[in-house]
């Protein structure tokens, strides 16, 4: 796709994010148990907001036997149930990746505008629900981090960042996935509902486990955002793809690198299904051509 400026297709726009505040408004991002949306629709639990003690009461049939009060059920004589009620808030983190590798699309828009998008609806939704929103905005140049708050102006300053990004002081340095998501081991607190929207370019082995480490103290939700060419390319024609300074062109023709080429996309989205499954995290793949919201509802 060729690069319009000021095109919604490529860029995002201030004006273009906050007009999301109002679809927003329906959106619920805590579930108690969500389908992921992968081959094998298995269901991930998705627990949501935090969980405070509230009180103690007496024993019913269908109750949970983990949830027994011991203590009350020993002073008593009586077993006891533990009521737990939901935290009031919680903190909402949203990583974006705004690296090179998002600014493309054959169909649809650009990887990098989908993020800002699912972002946007996401800090708006957290919003709505009382939640405190924060966020990183990660670039191949450098990072930014922003500290979850409450209110309108977090969210707004959130999209503001995503809207016109503040250039790098510092051009020689060269973020990767894993610095990133070092940096979001640092500042995800624990018990954050931390959304991470990318297209997971450069998920070495020691990426993943770093994602192993977010999921045991947060919630984990991964957002692949992938273009309908990467993942099935028309059987006739030459493509090239670009990254920094390396081409690849791939012959539709060729059916040997035609299904190399494929079976790469496939082992990379499994890759992140199998780690979503095994660490207790949500996996949501986005295509460009999807529609946000209804990709958030499902």
């Amino acid at each position: 796709m060729e690069h319009m400026t000021g095109s919604p297709y490529t860029t995002v726009s201030l004006k273009m994010l906050v007009d999301l505040a109002r679809p927003a408004a329906g959106l619920t991002i805590h579930h108690s148990v969500i389908r992921a949306k992968q081959s094998g629709g298995y269901i991930s639990r998705f627990k949501g907001r935090g969980m405070e003690f509230n009180e103690a009461r007496l024993y019913q049939s269908g109750d949970d036997i983990r949830s027994i009060d011991w203590r009350v059920t020993a002073r008593t004589g009586k077993t006891h149930t533990k009521i737990f009620r939901e935290e009031r808030e919680r903190p909402v983190f949203i990583s974006v990746d705004q690296r090179d590798t998002m600014h493309f699309a054959s169909r649809g828009v650009f990887k990098s505008v989908m993020a800002a998008k699912l972002a946007a609806l996401l800090a708006w939704a957290a919003h709505h629900h009382g939640d405190r929103c924060g966020g990183q905005l990660f670039y191949d140049s450098h990072c930014q981090e922003l500290k979850p708050q409450n209110g309108k102006q977090a969210v707004l300053h959130f999209l503001n960042s995503l809207a016109r990004p503040i250039p790098s002081a510092n051009q020689s340095v060269n973020e990767n996935l894993e610095s990133v998501l070092d940096r979001l081991l640092s500042h995800a607190r624990p018990s954050s509902l931390l959304y991470i929207i990318s297209d997971f370019r450069g998920l070495t082995p020691h990426a993943q486990i770093q994602l192993a480490k977010l999921a045991a103290h947060c919630e984990v939700v991964m957002i692949f955002i992938y273009d309908p060419l990467e993942a099935n390319l028309p059987s006739s024609g030459r493509y090239q793809f670009t990254q920094n300074d390396h081409y690849v062109t791939i012959n539709a023709s060729n059916a040997k690198q035609l299904e190399a080429y494929q079976e790469h996309f496939q082992q990379k989205k499994q890759q992140l299904q199998t780690l979503a499954k095994q660490r207790g995290m949500i996996f949501i793949p986005v295509s460009t051509q999807a529609d946000p919201l209804t990709c958030l509802r499902m």
